[in-house]
């Protein structure tokens, strides 16, 4: 699977491996790599939280503090690191690490029916993925997500240096990364998570994505405190309000 989005004149300008790294990894080998994820269970017959971060974080961010607040939800969870972040191996590339989040939950023998899915930033595209190859997930939740990220990377991209121009980058992303498509066929329940003043990723993006699923349960909360990465901090409460009602609903 070759695309120029890969490409370092792309990817490079828009994944920041983090060299932050957790002490006991749950590897997972996939096509090129081997990423240093983390694993917990609580309960092995409940919901696994799968968990995609930003892209200038680590899974070493999140553990153990997350990994500890979804399991006071009575959550699993798993952790995906991406390649050559924290102690992954391989290169970072937006494209090639597609199959990553399915490799992750093959590994950690996770059924489709006990996985809830989260997206956080750049996570969303991958979280995004998943649910389109695991169609019989739980849920899907998507915290400060992207819609079209063709959008993002041409925000970023270096394409003269490497002959690319923009139709080049938007026909790639529409291949590998179209939203809407994806969306359209999810038919599981959805929350997505913003705040108002994002700053990076517009609130648009969000209502692009609610709107485009296909989903008969699904919510859009939108957070008037904090930014992009002070979502979690600014609405701490809120956020796991939402969190734990929409894990009601998936026991109903």
């Amino acid at each position: 699977m070759k695309s120029i989005l890969d490409d370092p004149a792309i990817s490079g300008r828009y994944l920041f491996p983090q060299d932050r790294t957790l002490d006991d990894p749950f590897l997972v080998k996939t096509d090129g790599a081997e990423l240093a994820c983390y694993r917990r269970i609580v309960d092995p017959d409940a919901f696994t939280l799968i968990h995609f971060h930003g892209n200038g974080e680590a899974v070493a961010d999140y553990v153990p503090f997350m990994a500890d607040t979804f399991a006071e939800l009575r959550l699993n969870s798993l952790f995906v690191e991406y390649r050559d972040y924290g102690g992954s191996t391989g290169e970072a590339k937006l494209v090639e690490m597609l199959g990553d989040g399915e490799a992750a939950m093959i590994a950690a023998e996770i059924v489709p029916q006990n996985a809830i899915l989260l997206g956080r930033s750049i996570g969303s595209l991958y979280a995004i993925e998943l649910a389109k190859r695991q169609p019989n997930i739980a849920g899907l939740i998507i915290e400060s997500g992207i819609a079209d990220p063709s959008e993002r990377f041409l925000t970023y991209a270096n394409l003269k240096s490497a002959g690319f121009d923009k139709t080049d980058v938007q026909a790639e992303v529409k291949r590998y990364f179209n939203h809407k498509k994806k969306l359209a066929g999810y038919t599981k329940p959805l929350l997505t998570l913003h705040t108002e003043n994002d700053g990076l990723i517009d609130i648009a993006h969000a209502e692009r994505n609610h709107k485009w699923a296909g989903s008969r349960q699904k919510q859009l909360i939108r957070f008037p405190r904090g930014n992009h990465n002070t979502i979690f901090e600014a609405n701490e409460k809120d956020y796991l309000s939402a969190v734990g009602s929409f894990l009601k609903s998936l026991h109903s």
